[in-house]
């Protein structure tokens, strides 16, 4: 057996190329639309969010090191993901305070008022409007890792890298062209 052949088969030979073109994973791959739902940044190659908090991945083996990383929500659609903070130190210039506030009711009017009130550390304590504390966090921007999506080298299963940090390249914070804005 094998293809069919002659003057009339012109429809059987473009219909089987057709269906069998989705068994071909790079064909799938293009031509499915799912890319944008899964990439988090929606097809972008950067994309900004808010730090969230900073964690600590361990290196695969056989290395061992704990490589420095930050927990980002993104501002467009607000997944979160996990991005590797580049450079020895840099880490240093992600800022995530805590901050507490104090609900005072305006019993004429029936509105709550939060004040600013003083920077905590209070890691214990889980934080959300209703105890009156909630994050001042820094604003990032976050690159792809350089591997269309996967993982790089040692660091599992993180695929960002921040680039700059409260709209400062962290490259020139590393190399101390910049210093890092107050807030």
């Amino acid at each position: 057996m094998g293809k069919p052949k002659g003057i009339r088969t012109a429809r059987k030979l473009k219909t089987h190329r057709q269906s069998q073109r989705w068994c071909d994973k790079a064909y799938k791959k293009a031509h499915l639309g799912t890319r944008w739902k899964s990439n988090p940044f929606g097809g972008a190659s950067h994309a900004k969010g808010i730090v969230l908090e900073k964690i600590g991945v361990e290196a695969k083996q056989p290395n061992s090191a704990i490589r420095k990383c930050v927990r980002v929500q993104l501002i467009k659609n607000g997944k979160k993901i996990t991005a590797f903070v580049p450079n020895d130190g840099c880490l240093n210039f992600v800022e995530v305070i805590f901050i507490s506030l104090a609900r005072v009711s305006n019993v004429q009017a029936h509105q709550k008022h939060w004040f600013l009130l003083a920077p905590l550390a209070l890691p214990a304590v889980k934080l959300s409007k209703s105890n009156g504390l909630f994050w001042e966090n820094d604003e990032v921007l976050v690159s792809g890792f350089g591997r269309s999506g996967h993982a790089v080298g040692d660091i599992p299963g993180v695929r960002f890298k921040i680039v700059k940090v409260a709209n400062t390249s962290l490259s020139a914070l590393f190399k101390g062209k910049k210093e890092r804005p107050r807030s």
